[in-house]
């Protein structure tokens, strides 16, 4: 089953069970996809793809946990709580993330696959990265990690 109608389905089940939480968490999901799939017809750009949706669902995932952490500093438990219990609702819709083992060896095979030796070729393993692993790992800590091996 595609990504977009496993959204859909689970999103009548939550109206259908009345899990008010759940179902606001879903409804934000679909206003993002929503929103991009509007931006990409500006930009002439066809159908979101699934890898396109993941993204979507990472940067939701991001940017709730940057949101948690703010309210937490901030003394406001209940609203950081509620945005974890969102990102536990995206993270359903993700890929299974990588353990650190996982990501050193994906890391060690890009390296070698782009034959990199310098800094220069960051980029290259990057792209092939992103183009294996979306959504099943942090770019930003591989991207220090590769910048590490590069020096």
């Amino acid at each position: 089953m595609a990504l977009r109608e496993r959204l859909q389905a689970e999103l009548k089940d939550a109206m259908k069970a009345r899990e008010a939480d759940r179902l606001s968490a879903l409804r934000l999901i679909n206003a993002a996809i929503k929103d991009r799939e509007i931006a990409a017809r500006g930009e002439g750009a066809g159908e979101l793809t699934d890898a396109d949706l993941t993204a979507i669902l990472g940067k939701m995932v991001k940017q709730r946990q940057e949101s948690a952490r703010a309210y937490e500093e901030g003394g406001r438990l209940e609203l950081a709580e509620k945005e974890l219990n969102e990102i536990r609702v995206i993270e359903e819709f993700l890929p299974r993330q990588l353990s650190a083992e996982e990501v050193e060896a994906a890391i060690e095979a890009a390296i070698a696959q782009a034959g990199a030796t310098g800094i220069r070729d960051m980029g290259r393993v990057m792209a092939a990265l992103k183009g294996r692993y979306t959504g099943q790992m942090d770019f930003a800590a591989a991207g220090a990690a590769i910048k590490a091996r590069l020096v």
